[in-house]
Protein backbone atom coordinates (compact mmCIF):
# COMPACT_ATOMS: atom_id res chain seq x y z
CA UNK A 1 0.00 0.00 0.00
CA UNK A 2 1.23 3.38 -1.03
CA UNK A 3 -0.78 5.56 0.94
CA UNK A 4 -2.30 5.46 4.09
CA UNK A 5 -4.41 7.99 6.78
CA UNK A 6 -3.48 10.72 9.21
CA UNK A 7 -6.58 11.09 11.61
CA UNK A 8 -7.00 13.79 13.55
CA UNK A 9 -9.35 13.60 16.65
CA UNK A 10 -9.63 14.99 20.54
CA UNK A 11 -11.19 13.00 23.13
CA UNK A 12 -13.93 15.75 24.01
CA UNK A 13 -15.09 15.88 20.55
CA UNK A 14 -18.23 13.56 20.42
CA UNK A 15 -18.13 13.03 16.72
CA UNK A 16 -15.10 11.88 16.97
CA UNK A 17 -15.79 9.42 19.92
CA UNK A 18 -18.21 7.73 17.53
CA UNK A 19 -15.89 7.73 14.57
CA UNK A 20 -12.89 6.29 16.89
CA UNK A 21 -13.98 2.49 16.21
CA UNK A 22 -14.95 2.84 12.71
CA UNK A 23 -11.31 3.93 12.19
CA UNK A 24 -10.01 0.98 14.41
CA UNK A 25 -12.13 -1.34 11.84
CA UNK A 26 -10.46 0.19 9.12
CA UNK A 27 -7.25 -0.17 10.54
CA UNK A 28 -7.73 -3.82 10.53
CA UNK A 29 -8.31 -4.34 7.34
CA UNK A 30 -4.62 -3.07 6.91
CA UNK A 31 -4.89 0.42 5.83
CA UNK A 32 -1.90 2.54 7.95
CA UNK A 33 -3.78 4.64 10.25
CA UNK A 34 -1.77 7.22 12.20
CA UNK A 35 -4.23 8.80 14.71
CA UNK A 36 -3.42 12.29 15.64
CA UNK A 37 -4.99 14.01 19.67
CA UNK A 38 -5.04 17.65 18.65
CA UNK A 39 -4.66 18.25 22.41
CA UNK A 40 -1.25 17.13 22.79
CA UNK A 41 0.28 16.98 19.45
CA UNK A 42 0.42 20.98 18.17
CA UNK A 43 2.97 20.10 15.30
CA UNK A 44 1.11 18.09 13.08
CA UNK A 45 -2.62 20.14 12.93
CA UNK A 46 -0.66 23.22 12.43
CA UNK A 47 1.50 21.19 9.84
CA UNK A 48 -1.44 20.04 7.96
CA UNK A 49 -3.48 23.17 8.74
CA UNK A 50 -6.46 21.03 10.94
CA UNK A 51 -9.40 23.68 11.39
CA UNK A 52 -11.71 21.34 12.90
CA UNK A 53 -12.00 17.53 14.38
CA UNK A 54 -12.56 14.89 13.26
CA UNK A 55 -10.67 15.46 10.15
CA UNK A 56 -9.27 12.93 8.16
CA UNK A 57 -6.55 13.17 5.55
CA UNK A 58 -5.20 10.62 3.04
CA UNK A 59 -1.69 10.99 2.22
CA UNK A 60 1.17 9.52 -0.20
CA UNK A 61 3.88 7.29 2.22
CA UNK A 62 6.09 10.43 2.72
CA UNK A 63 3.39 12.39 4.51
CA UNK A 64 2.13 15.03 1.36
CA UNK A 65 -1.26 15.13 1.34
CA UNK A 66 -3.81 14.11 -1.41
CA UNK A 67 -7.13 14.81 -0.04
CA UNK A 68 -9.03 15.28 2.89
CA UNK A 69 -12.60 14.78 4.68
CA UNK A 70 -14.52 16.38 7.34
CA UNK A 71 -15.85 12.95 8.65
CA UNK A 72 -18.01 13.29 11.32
CA UNK A 73 -21.17 11.22 11.12
CA UNK A 74 -19.42 8.65 8.50
CA UNK A 75 -19.55 5.21 7.66
CA UNK A 76 -16.82 2.49 7.22
CA UNK A 77 -18.01 2.41 3.72
CA UNK A 78 -18.34 6.41 3.14
CA UNK A 79 -14.43 6.52 4.25
CA UNK A 80 -13.04 3.39 2.51
CA UNK A 81 -14.81 4.69 -1.03
CA UNK A 82 -13.61 8.54 -0.17
CA UNK A 83 -10.18 6.75 0.52
CA UNK A 84 -9.76 4.42 -2.44
CA UNK A 85 -11.54 7.14 -4.89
Amino acid sequence: MNKGIIYFTAPWCQPCGVLGPVMDQIAKEGIPIKKVNIDYDAVNPEQYKVQSVPTLISTDMEGNEIKRLAAGGMTKEQILSWFNS
